[in-house]
């Protein structure tokens, strides 16, 4: 499977055994075009690789759309 996912602004915390985490949402459209959103925990490259465009662009943001906003969502693993 494939999905092409943007960040938004709209940050949240999820609950886990451990404790809690900060997640970004992200929205995206899976290859067959069905609407998803990932709950994105942590990001990480190769630590031999030139991040500095990556860091610059991972600071870019757009507002969450309306269904975003509407909280908790059907959630499918």
């Amino acid at each position: 499977m494939r999905i092409t996912i943007e960040s938004t602004e709209k940050l949240i915390t999820l609950r886990t055994d451990t404790g809690t985490v900060p997640a970004r949402i992200w929205e995206g459209v899976s290859e067959s075009g069905i609407p998803v959103i990932a709950l994105v925990t942590r990001v990480a490259v190769a630590e031999s690789a030139d991040t500095t465009a990556f860091e610059a662009e991972l600071q870019q943001h757009r507002a969450p759309s309306a269904e975003v906003e509407v909280w908790p969502l059907k959630l499918v693993l």
